[in-house]
């Protein structure tokens, strides 16, 4: 009896951490230039009732706004895209699990799930302020890259494709 006992608690001890496991709460997620692995801080991600808000505590960016973006792969490494090396290319594009291939608004129902609310850094090249993505929860943002792009976002393809964010100046896999 006393060992029936004892298997039962540990197998609802077992079980009450895998569930814990499989119930995040929120996700901190270490950004870094994908040329040189230098870390510029963190982003927290959490659920609110309005979806997903990512906090970040970035520094050592360029002040203005960054296109920022969840990437469909867990991957910072580079790959190569037309003859070229890409830092953090792996990562892939937005995430677009409906297959839309629309850059949008991070509200818009016809754009790419992966598109966040810009990126605001100040003059001293900290990055704090929160966005809130209202289409996204954990479960759909777990094992994918969240990406800061060097340049601005138009929440358009036109004129330039994907907002015109440029380059991947910072990346960190979620989840990880």
């Amino acid at each position: 009896m006393k060992k029936s006992a004892l298997v039962l608690s540990m197998s609802l001890f077992f079980a009450a951490g895998s569930i814990a496991a499989e119930d995040e709460e929120f996700f901190t997620v270490t950004l870094k230039d994908p040329a040189t692995g230098e870390s510029a801080g963190t982003v927290k991600i959490e659920e609110s009732e309005y979806g997903l808000v990512f906090t970040p505590a970035l520094s050592g960016l360029e002040a203005g706004g960054h296109g920022f973006h969840v990437h469909e792969n867990p991957s910072c490494d580079s790959a190569m895209k037309d003859g070229k090396k890409v830092p953090a290319g792996a990562a892939g594009s937005h995430m677009d699990p409906e297959k839309t291939g629309q850059h949008g608004y991070p509200w818009a129902d016809n754009s790419h799930m992966g598109d966040l609310p810009i990126l605001l850094v100040d003059d001293e090249g900290n990055a704090s302020h929160p966005v809130l993505a209202p289409r996204l929860s954990l479960e759909d943002v777990k094992d994918k890259a969240l990406m800061v792009h060097q340049g601005g976002d138009n929440y358009s393809d036109a004129p330039e494709k994907l907002g015109g964010g440029g380059a991947r100046a910072l990346c960190g896999v979620i989840g990880a």
